[in-house]
């Protein structure tokens, strides 16, 4: 029975970079994905920080070099009020170890396909 509630599980994710085929891209990786509803897209971090607090998504797919305040920062602001799961997707390899040191589900180096950026979306469903 605890595995049909998982099933039944609807993910409310937040696309946040600053890239629009990034976003473009993810959008349509997810758009085949019943159990998902795209609840926003982001360019920057402080928008960013507005929309996880304000529609608080299960998960983020969240790019770390944005205009503004970066993927890190935005984790850092939004943690006291609310934290939710988080993927990084990144050109750049150099941040992974801290990505995991603060519990990132998953790491996604750019360009990605949609079978490995799948497999992210499978963790945050595990």
């Amino acid at each position: 029975m605890a595995a049909n509630r998982a099933e039944d599980r609807h993910f409310r994710v937040l696309l946040v970079d600053d890239e629009p085929l990034a976003r473009q891209k993810m959008r349509l990786f997810l758009a085949d994905q019943p159990d998902v509803d795209i609840v926003g897209e982001c360019e920057d971090g402080p928008t960013a920080i507005d929309d996880i607090l304000r529609l608080r998504p299960d998960l983020v797919f969240l790019d770390v070099q944005m205009p503004g305040t970066d993927g890190f920062e935005v984790l850092e602001t939004v943690r006291a009020e609310y934290l939710p799961e988080v993927v990084f997707v990144t050109a750049h390899d150099s941040y992974a170890l801290k990505a995991f040191d603060i519990h990132a589900l998953d790491y996604l180096l750019k360009p990605f396909d949609r079978e490995r950026f799948l497999r992210s979306l499978s963790r945050a469903r595990a």
